[in-house]
């Protein structure tokens, strides 16, 4: 029987972004968060701003949880090559996001902080959000 060719990553297919999150609804380690309130792909590098921007403007008081990976490989061909002669090399990485999902959660820091925090990080992002507090938060 024929083995399938092994590669560094698994190759994947772009898939439907449609429905809602079916995970990471909820949260998880901190009192305040932002739920993603569209679907897109979100990339390696969206994640990075926003947690720079968070974290600086928290002045690394508190902690901030990232609950999104980016293992979604989207490949590219280079320009000016002719069709065929297989898949394109990986360019970038994403983490599939759909309506729901909680992207960044803050702990440790007042309400008003990690308000702001959070809608600094948010504006490094390609979806809309929304800021959520933990049920047991109490000021």
């Amino acid at each position: 029987m024929l083995q399938p060719k092994r590669t560094k990553y698994r190759k994947m297919q772009k898939g439907r972004m449609k429905g809602v999150a079916g995970r990471g609804h909820q949260l998880s380690n901190g009192m305040f968060g932002i739920k993603s309130m569209d679907s897109n792909f979100i990339t390696s590098r969206q994640i990075e701003a926003a947690r720079i921007a968070a974290t600086r403007y928290m002045k690394r008081e508190g902690q901030l949880w990232i609950k999104i990976f980016p293992d979604k490989p989207i490949t590219k061909k280079p320009l000016e090559v002719r069709m065929g002669k297989g898949k394109g090399a990986v360019e970038y990485w994403v983490a599939v996001v759909r309506p729901g999902r909680i992207m960044f959660e803050v702990g440790g820091v007042t309400m008003d902080i990690a308000k702001e925090a959070l809608r600094l990080a948010a504006q490094k992002l390609p979806v809309k959000t929304k800021f959520i507090v933990a049920r047991d938060y109490s000021a």
